[in-house]
């Protein structure tokens, strides 16, 4: 059956050309077995009435949806851990297809495991199950807490055996296909910058400028950075307030939308730790969960750079330096939203934020981050609520009296919310590696898919919670 009439296809990357993709044939999968599929997301472009075999049809042959020209691979470079890499790409993805939402909004379909490409290397273009569910999971907990994200649209598992150096195998596979606002990658600009292609530099401009950030005028390079220093600050910003360390902060790994995707070895934090890290690789701790503003902000400095060939230094330099004051202006207003109360204006937003980050930090392994805002959400209205749970004993002391003189100020937030069953449960639903593991233990060792999915059903749940 065809989409319904709210699906509306536009496939606008293939716009710029073959130079900056390459179509592709999906993989053969031995099976495609149909694991999650996420119809709210599906809803907002047209495709939740899709009945299961077409589904897979769709999302796991890869099947072109009416009026989609078939998948391409995209071309891009990227510095990996502040080294540059001229031989990245989409190895084992592709942009699938490309459509509008209900707000008008152009939206991509883009795969993760459908196979090898141009820029496989010596991949095999694969996704390991668990790797699948580590994305679905981090995807729906992020969206939960209110940041800027990919959405997970359906996850299929492949029926193949394999063997990875990092995980026990042989092991599950899958293919992933995420719903998000764009692809297009800091590393997009950094390969045409490579190539000196200063046409292929401004024909990006435009692309991105007209599609996703249209208040910016037609050729005003430094204007879009701005742009994308904004929602970048808003990103990295809403990761703090939710505890999350992606732990890949490459310069492929942002877009020019501020939106989280591709996620790997992701971590959230159990409690405040400035030098948490999410890959067992970061030796350094470039991309600790502290020093991600710093990494965002470096990322921006390479896509600065690539756009001096079509803008001078100067402008591009003040709207670099834009980003530290929105940032902190971000964090401020994420951590309102997450404690559900209203601003106060800057210096008494400034002091809750100050004296919440102390008392997590004071708190230790006593004040689990994720407990702190379902405990205080809503300020005030959550007092009798918060200090006769099971962590009331420890909402005491100096850091605690501060937290709470800041926290009181503010005017609650809608606090009719507080009537949602999410704030009767005693525990907030976290995302520790823990339960992680457990949830793919269930799926690996007796094919128990409930874990997961009673999981993903306690996060919309929070969601709605807090809208």
């Amino acid at each position: 059956m065809p989409p319904s009439p709210a699906y509306r296809p536009e496939p606008r990357f293939f716009d710029l050309g073959a130079e900056y993709g390459d179509a592709v044939r999906p993989a053969a999968f031995p099976e495609t077995i149909l694991r999650v599929r996420n119809d709210r997301a599906a809803a907002t472009v047209g495709l939740a009435a899709l009945p299961d075999a077409e589904w897979v049809a769709h999302f796991g042959r890869f099947e072109p949806l009416p009026g989609q020209p078939g998948p391409v691979a995209m071309r891009y470079h990227g510095h990996q851990f502040r080294t540059y890499n001229p031989d990245l790409g989409d190895g084992r993805g592709f942009l699938a297809a490309q459509m509008r939402d209900a707000d008008g909004r152009l939206l991509d379909l883009g795969s993760k495991g459908s196979g090898t490409t141009p820029w496989s290397r010596a991949g095999d273009g694969r996704l390991t199950l668990k790797g699948g569910v580590r994305e679905v999971l981090a995807a729906a907990m992020l969206e939960a807490q209110g940041v800027p994200t990919s959405r997970a649209l359906s996850l299929i598992e492949t029926g193949e055996a394999l063997e990875r150096g990092d995980e026990p195998s042989p092991t599950r596979s899958a293919v992933l296909v995420r719903l998000q606002h764009s692809h297009i990658r800091f590393g997009t600009f950094q390969r045409a910058a490579f190539f000196e292609r200063t046409d292929m530099v401004e024909t990006l401009v435009e692309h991105v400028r007209a599609l996703y950030h249209p208040a910016v005028a037609a050729g005003d390079a430094p204007g879009l950075l701005a742009a994308v220093v904004a929602a970048s600050a808003r990103l990295t910003a809403r990761w703090i307030a939710a505890g999350f360390v992606h732990g890949v902060l490459n310069t492929d790994n942002l877009n020019v939308t501020g939106e989280s995707f591709d996620y790997g070895p992701w971590r959230f934090l159990p409690s405040y730790e400035p030098g948490f890290t999410a890959a067992y690789f970061d030796s350094s701790g470039l991309y600790a969960f502290a020093r991600q503003p710093e990494a965002v902000f470096w990322n921006l400095t390479q896509l600065a750079g690539c756009l001096k060939l079509v803008a001078e230094a100067a402008p591009l330099t003040e709207a670099l330096n834009g980003f530290g004051p929105a940032y902190i202006r971000e964090l401020r207003a994420a951590f309102l939203e997450r404690l559900g109360v209203k601003s106060l204006g800057e210096a008494a937003d400034q002091r809750l934020l100050d004296t919440t980050l102390a008392l997590l930090r004071e708190g230790g392994e006593a004040i689990r981050w994720e407990p702190l805002f379902q405990d205080w959400f809503a300020g005030f209205s959550s007092s009798a609520r918060a200090l006769g749970g099971p962590r009331g004993k420890h909402w005491q002391g100096e850091a605690f009296d501060a937290f709470r003189f800041a926290l009181f100020e503010h005017e609650p937030d809608r606090p009719e919310r507080l009537e949602h069953p999410a704030f009767a449960s005693p525990e907030p639903e976290e995302m520790l590696i823990d339960e992680v593991e457990a949830i793919w233990s269930a799926i690996d060792t007796a094919d128990d898919w409930a874990p997961l999915h009673d999981k993903l059903a306690r996060l919309e749940a929070t969601r709605l919670a807090r809208l």
